[in-house]
């Protein structure tokens, strides 16, 4: 039997795609926002695709700070920026 392969929503595009495809970006449970690439972090996480269109979406709604419930600061999204630019996501 193949085993289930969970799913995420994208919060730029609303799509739904495996989970390891995906930039994890988490508030943590001291309220700070970052990047979580091991999917393994105590907080709250919003998924977003690894793809500059789906990021300017998702910042332009401000959909993942409503998700995370927190004001998301301008240094979370240059790095997930620098991450989808060099390919070093996952």
């Amino acid at each position: 039997m193949q085993k289930k392969i969970p799913q995420r929503q994208c919060m730029g595009c609303r799509e739904r795609k495996a989970k390891k495809e995906m930039i994890r970006v988490v508030r943590t449970t001291e309220g700070t926002v970052c990047l979580d690439f091991s999917g393994k972090l105590n907080g709250r996480g919003a998924y977003v695709c690894p793809n500059m269109e789906c990021l300017k979406k998702a910042q332009k709604s401000r959909s993942l700070e409503r998700c995370l419930e927190i004001e998301i600061p301008q240094e979370v999204y240059d790095r997930l920026t620098r991450e989808m630019e060099v390919g070093g996501c996952g």
